[in-house]
């Protein structure tokens, strides 16, 4: 199952990339009227960089994974099978 849904899988990704940058672009437009800072950049605080960082990943990560969630539960209804594991592993 994974050789087949690994297609879905990258084209997923791709997509979820573009929906989380766009996503970021305008709850950063809601914070500052200028750019996102980055890490290279010499003139940035370091509180406003953590805050940029902070959400560009959390909202790169819930999209991620709701756009994973999804792919794969189109996979399941073409296929009858489900591309992974059942439930989290017991610690």
């Amino acid at each position: 199952m994974k050789v087949l849904f690994a297609p879905i899988g990258i084209a997923a990704g791709m997509i979820a990339g573009l929906i989380g940058k766009n996503l970021f672009d305008f709850a950063w437009s809601r914070i500052s009227d200028e750019e996102a800072p980055e890490p290279d950049q010499r003139e940035v605080s370091v509180p406003m960089l953590a805050v940029a960082l902070a959400l560009e990943g959390a909202i790169f990560r819930v999209i991620r994974g709701l756009v994973d969630r999804g792919s794969r539960q189109g996979f399941l209804r073409l296929t009858g099978r489900w591309p992974g594991e059942e439930r989290p592993d017991k610690t």
